[in-house]
């Protein structure tokens, strides 16, 4: 690698990812151009379209040229053309094993409710404006890893194994205490405790570790509790740290509060600030080609590897800032706009933000 370059990789994928992917593509061209980043940018397949073209939903060039990477930057992978495929030709196998392969076990899935998008959540204005939280997801371990796990060909059954070790629990609950240091000092594990021993182990692990970080208020949530409280007090949170499953389930609750997932990015880090960055939506096949997903989510993701893994927090800003500039604007894909507003489409929408980019610097 050279050490020089910021190596990029674009996995584009399925469904609407390679609209979303070519408006993240002209963006990091442009902060290249305007910062002197020295950003090389490489593309690869994965999902359904590596399948379709190799047999594997993630083939080795496309991990080969994920080692030579400092950030990836994922579209979406999926969809109804090949839900008939075994479990491990599918196309979620392969975003699975990108994330498992470079150790991204720490997932962060920010909320934030952009001031110009109030009236678009599904809860009533004083319950979700200046919302602001973070959701810090294990991603490499629990039931989605867990072995053993399968079929059972003789008889109508099929099981899966929820496992946590001691080791995957303490690093994300570092990632999770010190995210919320950077905040407000607040930070809510959830878990299902009552039932799970693994949640009671995840418990008793997160409460010990917690008396290294005395400045922070720590509480715990049963997890059919925090989802209830998520779209009933959703500001009482600030960070929400869980297991890979419960955070799967919980961050596209909190998605919606924010007016659309189509507005909500994520990062996943390993130990090394290597990071997979992408939209939290996924492929939607329906509207896939059609020049109507919102590119937002993409363009936030963008910010989040200036952020996490170039440690440029100037442009993270300049990109968030100008985002909400053109919402102001009255701007809107189709997923946030309501009646009186101007309805662009996803080329258009990435245009008007990097414009506005191009405008301040």
């Amino acid at each position: 690698m050279n050490p020089s370059k910021k190596q990029v990789l674009i996995l584009a994928g399925d469904g609407i990812g390679p609209e979303v992917s070519l408006v993240a593509k002209e963006l990091l061209d442009l902060l290249d151009k305007k910062f002197s980043l020295d950003i090389r940018i490489s593309e690869g397949l994965i999902g359904g379209i590596a399948y379709e073209e190799t047999g594997d939903p993630l083939p080795k060039e496309t991990l080969d040229k994920a080692k030579e990477s400092d950030a990836i930057l994922l579209g979406a992978v999926g969809g109804p053309l090949w839900d008939s495929l075994p479990s491990d030709k599918r196309p979620e196998k392969g975003l699975l094993g990108i994330r498992s392969e470079f150790n991204f076990f720490a997932n962060l899935r920010p909320a934030i409710l952009s001031k110009e998008l109030v009236s678009a959540s599904s809860l009533k204005e004083n319950k979700v404006n200046d919302l602001d939280l973070l959701i810090v997801r294990e991603l490499t371990g629990g039931i989605y890893f867990g072995e053993p796990r399968g079929k059972i060909q003789s008889s109508e059954e099929a099981f899966n194994t929820m496992r946590y070790s001691k080791e995957e629990v303490v690093r994300i609950g570092r990632v999770a205490f010190e995210a919320a240091r950077k905040r407000n000092n607040k930070l809510c594990s959830v878990d299902k405790a009552n039932v799970l021993e693994v949640s009671s182990f995840w418990r008793e692990i997160i409460s010990d570790l917690s008396e290294e970080y005395p400045d922070v208020k720590l509480s715990h949530q049963l997890v059919d509790n925090a989802a209830m409280q998520l779209v009933r007090e959703p500001k009482q949170f600030d960070v929400i740290v869980t297991e890979n499953l419960f955070g799967d389930i919980l961050s596209d609750i909190a998605a919606i509060l924010t007016g659309s997932i189509g507005m909500l990015p994520s990062a996943s880090l390993n130990d090394t600030k290597k990071g997979l960055y992408e939209p939290v939506h996924g492929s939607a096949p329906d509207i896939a080609g059609k020049n109507l997903a919102n590119p937002l989510a993409s363009i936030l993701s963008v910010a989040m590897m200036m952020r996490y893994t170039f440690e440029r927090e100037d442009v993270a800003l300049i990109i968030e800032n100008s985002v909400e500039s053109v919402l102001s604007s009255g701007k809107r894909t189709k997923d946030i706009a309501e009646k009186d507003d101007l309805i662009i489409g996803t080329k258009e929408m990435g245009q008007e933000v990097l414009s506005q980019i191009d405008s301040m610097l």
